[in-house]
């Protein structure tokens, strides 16, 4: 039987996904509210400097970013551990594609000293999917975990992790090591999985955010997509009721931006206004914290966010005494 790994191990490294769309494809222009300035600043030369020493992948850089310049300036990054390249082909995603590496097992203490150098208060650590290892690496991310708090105890720290699709018992060790802020993005709306997210499965997703709410109440748990991808208004609002139904405390809503000719298509850009909506209805919905707008990204601001989900929280108990 030919296996995702087989197919895989028999493709070239790729910048893109395999299912590239025509190269003359029309990329829509920019609208002025999506545009930011490109990186100059002091504080993003010493952020770059600190990552580059110690060594680490930052989903800032292999992603594209467009709030790199921001959060540098201010010495935050978000790691991305487990390599630099993915075993899945999501037609979004600007990261590598191919046979990772083994793990590096001086990873964690390595992340864990460039988080206590840079004097974070709140960390975003991410990953690339590892289908290769047996438990999708829930214990690296475990790992790491455990080595920032032992360098950084009062630091809160954030994760943002594959699907863990197939992997028996992975979600339990990565929820043991107890992150303050679990984070799995749907990315779009179920009827795009087959074209933008083939490898991922939405009710899987749905389900394993459901599961850490299960696991353990008190950790905050957090999802985000992208828009512009062809989706219907009608489709979003569908999906905030599964990620409420699911008990998910935040949500993100990010305008899509196409990496290259190669990726999925820009269908549309959305409106600030149109931002703004979501956002309104994602509270009446129920979330703690919605955060909408154009240039939103998981970890963008997510230091500030979390003070104000823990905020949130507190209001929600003291209501329900």
């Amino acid at each position: 039987m030919v296996t995702v790994l087989d197919t895989i191990a028999n493709a070239p490294r790729l910048r893109h996904p395999e299912k590239a769309h025509k190269p003359d494809q029309e990329v829509l222009r920019k609208p002025d509210w999506i545009r930011v300035k490109a990186p100059v600043s002091k504080g993003y030369a010493e952020t770059r400097e600190i990552v580059k020493s110690h060594k680490l992948v930052t989903v800032c850089e292999e992603a594209g970013c467009p709030n790199i310049g921001e959060c540098w300036e201010k010495k935050h990054a978000t790691f991305m551990i487990m390599g630099e390249i993915c075993t899945r082909a999501c037609a979004f995603c600007n990261v590598a594609t191919g046979i990772p590496t083994a793990l590096d097992p001086d990873e964690p203490a390595r992340v864990a000293h460039a988080v206590k150098q840079m004097g974070l208060s709140h960390v975003v650590i991410t990953s690339v999917d590892r289908d290769d290892l047996a438990d999708g690496g829930a214990q690296h991310f475990a790992d790491v975990i455990r080595a920032i708090r032992a360098a950084t105890p009062s630091t809160t720290i954030e994760i943002l992790t594959p699907d863990f699709l197939r992997k028996d018992g992975a979600l339990e060790i990565v929820v043991a090591a107890k992150p303050d802020v679990f984070n799995h993005n749907l990315e779009t709306v179920p009827s795009n999985y087959l074209k933008v997210r083939p490898g991922a499965r939405y009710f899987h997703s749905i389900r394993l955010l459901q599961r850490v709410k299960e696991l353990d109440p008190s950790i905050f748990t957090k999802s985000g997509i992208m828009v512009g991808l062809g989706e219907e208004r009608n489709e979003i609002l569908q999906l905030m009721d599964d990620l409420r139904t699911a008990n998910v405390d935040f949500m993100t809503i990010g305008q899509y931006l196409q990496p290259s000719k190669k990726h999925h298509p820009v269908i549309r850009f959305v409106t600030p206004e149109e931002f703004k909506s979501f956002e309104t209805i994602g509270r009446t919905k129920g979330f703690l914290l919605v955060a909408s707008s154009p240039l939103t990204r998981s970890s963008h601001h997510a230091g500030d966010d979390f003070a104000r989900l823990r905020a949130a929280r507190e209001v929600q108990l003291q209501k329900s005494v």
